[in-house]
């Protein structure tokens, strides 16, 4: 961008800001059920996530880990909490051939079409972003930004949603608990502190991954609990949109969608929920790229 600038000889590009209102950054937590034990702490773990102000999203299993009541289901969306479909058996095999996926992939939609859930995480965050065409979700949340814990390797070096083809892309930028508490056997949330602090530093998506299954015990749900904490009593709490992943999916398609057009000597976003967008211009600072937003004044 900086060597964009430079060879059109303009010293700043008007730009729609990336989250609504002028948000800093945007918060997203997930809860990954994995086990029948994880499933029936999911009551409680809602019970905590208020406490908190806290909404998140619940990705369900559909087939060979639990059973999946409707009325739990419904319970989870009327608290405000959201439901997504988590693979199908959670076996770790999605992606190993092209045709069982297809099959697959035939289930997992009925899932989503039955449980009305617009977001799809596979297992073990396995993944092949060409393959996801054929899941019928409006979003995806299976691909870390850096995944140097994790079981497949790689990511897509980014803190900020993007689509794949029509598929947006929310993805997983903080270290999953599981890693934390049994690989880095960190009894902290100074990790997540700094992996939050950086990321919205940078005005990206801070999203967590924390399965109800490992945070049953008092230890690691204290551990949990001193991170919504530290969400809800941070200092960039007011400056942070905490959103759930349907919200985040239609805002990120809205701006897509919005134009800046000139406005005389100056400029001006146009499109559907363009009062919600905030014009920003992208400027040098030597070296570096900095905003400025034009925000509205009383």
């Amino acid at each position: 961008m900086l060597l964009a600038m430079v060879a059109l000889g303009v010293d700043r590009i008007p730009f729609i800001w990336f989250w609504p209102n002028g948000a800093r950054g945007c918060v997203l937590m997930t809860h990954d059920v994995e086990t029948e034990s994880g499933r029936d702490f999911c009551q409680a773990l809602m019970d905590i996530d208020d406490a908190f102000g806290m909404k998140a999203a619940f990705l369900v299993v559909p087939e060979g880990r639990y059973a999946v009541p409707k009325q739990w289901l419904t319970t989870i969306r009327q608290r405000g909490f959201e439901v997504g479909v988590q693979d199908l058996n959670h076996d770790g095999r999605l992606f190993d051939d092209r045709q069982e996926f297809l099959r697959r992939a035939e289930k997992i939609n009925r899932y989503g079409r039955e449980w009305n859930a617009s977001g799809f995480r596979a297992a073990i965050l396995y993944r092949r972003p060409e393959w996801l065409s054929s899941l019928d979700f409006a979003f995806d949340m299976s691909i870390p930004n850096v995944a140097h814990l994790d079981p497949q390797r790689g990511g897509c070096c980014t803190v900020f949603p993007y689509f794949i083809e029509n598929v947006l892309e929310l993805p997983v930028t903080t270290t999953q608990d599981y890693m934390l508490l049994n690989l880095l056997h960190q009894s902290s949330i100074e990790v997540w502190k700094t992996q939050f602090e950086q990321i919205i530093e940078k005005n990206g998506l801070a999203s967590f991954i924390v399965h109800p299954d490992y945070v049953v015990e008092p230890k690691s749900r204290g551990i949990y609990e001193s991170l919504l904490s530290y969400l809800q009593g941070s200092s960039l709490r007011k400056q942070v949109w905490f959103a759930l992943p349907s919200a985040i999916n239609q805002w990120w398609r809205a701006r897509s969608k919005m134009e800046v057009v000139a406005d005389g000597n100056s400029w001006r976003i146009q499109g559907d929920c363009a009062e919600h967008a905030i014009l920003a211009y992208a400027k040098s600072d030597g070296d570096r790229l900095v905003y400025d937003l034009q925000m509205a004044t009383a």
